[in-house]
C-alpha cells in the first residue's frame, strides 16, 4: 500500500519512485497553480513580464527568504544550482596560480564549471579527499582544511552531497574557510526542504539552493544568496538589458538577476504554492515533514544495509533525506549501471546506481571503481516501498552470484 500521501504527486503509480533526488516531483496543485500562472502570462505577455512581473518575483522573494532566514534583498533566482556556480564563477576575479577548492565529493556538473574556470587562466583546481566511508564529520573539516592553499580564492562546498548523500557539516567548514579568508560557496541544491536552514547566521559569501527538488517547486526554480558586501562584484552569467540601467530605485543586483532575458517566471512566481501546499500535509509543517523524510531514509537505509550486508557507510547525523549504501563489484566502464537497468525494467523500480569515486574528480584512472545504490525518501513513500527494493536487490544479487 503505497503513502496516503501519494495521490497529491503525478507520479507513475505503476513505478516505485526511489530517485526524488535527481530532479524533484512536483504535487499536482502545484502544478495546477503553475497553469493557472501561464494562463495568466499568455493572456497579457506584455503587462505580465513587463509591467507586474518585478513585483511579483519580490513577494516570492520574501516568502522564500521566510523559509530560509535570510535577507530578501540577498536573494536572486536562477533556474538551477549549476547556473548559479556559474554566475558566482564567472564573475570570480582568478590569475595564474590562485587556487580553487573543492571536495571528491562534489557535484559532476559543478566540478565541471570549477575546472572550467581553473583552465581559463592557468588556476589551480584543488580537490579534498574525503574519507568514504567516514565514522565522523570532523573528518570532512580535516579533509578541506588540510587542501587549502594560501591563494585559494574560493571553496565550493557541498551542503548535501549528490553521489554520496551525506550531509557535510557546512556551517563548521564555512567558519573554518571565511575565518582563514577563502570565500565559499555552499552548493545547497538537495538542502531546501531537506535541512532547516538559516543563511542569515550561516556566513557563507555565496549560497545556491534548488526550490524543485525537496521544496518540491516546478523545474525551473533555484536562488542564490550572495553577501552583501559582494553583489556589486557578482552578476549573471547571461548580461541583459540591466547592465547599464539608470535606475537608483532598486539595487543593480536584483535588476541584472531579476531580467536575463525573455524567460518563463512561472516556475519561480509558483515556489510559495509549494511551501504552503507541503507545510499544510502534515500537522507539524516543515520541520515534521523533513523529520518524517529523515527518518523513512534512516529505516529505509538500515533494512537495505542488511539486505547487502553492507554496513552504513556515514553517521545517522549525516544523513537527510536521502542516503547511499556501497554495493558489491565494481562499477559500470561506461554509460548506465546494468543493476540499475534492471531494477527499473524488470522490478519498476527507479532509483540510481553511481559510480564511486565520481568520474568529475578523478580524471587519472585509479583504483577499481566501486558503485553507490542512493535511494530518496519523499512524503508519497512509506517503509513498504523501501521493503519492495530490498527484495529486488536480494533478488537480482542472487541471480548475479549465480551467473558469477
Amino acid at each position: 500500500m503505497p503513502s496516503p500521501l501519494f495521490d497529491n504527486w503525478a507520479l507513475d503509480p505503476a513505478v516505485t519512485y526511489l530517485n526524488h533526488g535527481s530532479f524533484g516531483a512536483c504535487p499536482r496543485p502545484v502544478l495546477e497553480a503553475q497553469a493557472r500562472e501561464r494562463d495568466r502570462l499568455e493572456a497579457g505577455p506584455v503587462r505580465y513580464l513587463a509591467r507586474e512581473l518585478e513585483a511579483r518575483l519580490d513577494e516570492v522573494r520574501a516568502e522564500l527568504s521566510a523559509f530560509l532566514a535570510a535577507d530578501p534583498a540577498d536573494l536572486v533566482f536562477l533556474p538551477n544550482a549549476t547556473s548559479a556556480v556559474n554566475a558566482v564563477l564567472g564573475s570570480l576575479p582568478l590569475e595564474r596560480g590562485d587556487a580553487l577548492l573543492t571536495t571528491d565529493h562534489a557535484y559532476n556538473a559543478c566540478g565541471n564549471v570549477l575546472r572550467h574556470a581553473a583552465e581559463r587562466v592557468g588556476a589551480e583546481l584543488v580537490v579534498a579527499r574525503v574519507p568514504f566511508p567516514l565514522e565522523d564529520p570532523g573528518q570532512v573539516v580535516e579533509a578541506v582544511r588540510a587542501a587549502s592553499r594560501p591563494r585559494t580564492r574560493l571553496a565550493l562546498i557541498d551542503h548535501v552531497t549528490s553521489p554520496t548523500a551525506l550531509v557535510f557539516p557546512v556551517r563548521a567548514l564555512v567558519r573554518e574557510l571565511e575565518d582563514r579568508g577563502v570565500p565559499v560557496l555552499v552548493d545547497g541544491a538537495h538542502a531546501p526542504g531537506m535541512v532547516p536552514l538559516d543563511l542569515a547566521s550561516l556566513g557563507a559569501s555565496y549560497y545556491t539552493g534548488n526550490c524543485h527538488k525537496w521544496l518540491c517547486a516546478p523545474k525551473g526554480a533555484a536562488f542564490l544568496h550572495v553577501r552583501r558586501d559582494l553583489q556589486p562584484s557578482v552578476r549573471p552569467a547571461i548580461i541583459s538589458h540591466a547592465r547599464n540601467s539608470s535606475r537608483t530605485d532598486r539595487p543593480r543586483f536584483l535588476q541584472e538577476f531579476d531580467w536575463t532575458g525573455t524567460f518563463d517566471p512561472t516556475a519561480v512566481l509558483s515556489v510559495p504554492a509549494a511551501l504552503r501546499f507541503v507545510a499544510a500535509l502534515l500537522p507539524g509543517g516543515w520541520p515534521e515533514a523533513m523529520a518524517r523524510n529523515r527518518r523513512l531514509a534512516l529505516q529505509g537505509r538500515a533494512l537495505l544495509a542488511a539486505t547487502l550486508d553492507s554496513p552504513p557507510p556515514a553517521p545517522e547525523t549525516m544523513v537527510g533525506s536521502m542516503a547511499s549504501l556501497l554495493l558489491p563489484g565494481e562499477g559500470a566502464p561506461s554509460g548506465p549501471d546494468p543493476l540499475e537497468d534492471r531494477l527499473v525494467t524488470h522490478h519498476r523500480i527507479e532509483v540510481p546506481v553511481i559510480p564511486w569515486p565520481a568520474p568529475s574528480v578523478a580524471r587519472a584512472p585509479g583504483p577499481a571503481r566501486r558503485r553507490l545504490l542512493r535511494f530518496s525518501a519523499q512524503l508519497y513513500l512509506g517503509e513498504e516501498d523501501f521493503a519492495r527494493l530490498a527484495a529486488a536487490l536480494a533478488q537480482e544479487l542472487a541471480r548475479g552470484s549465480e551467473r558469477g
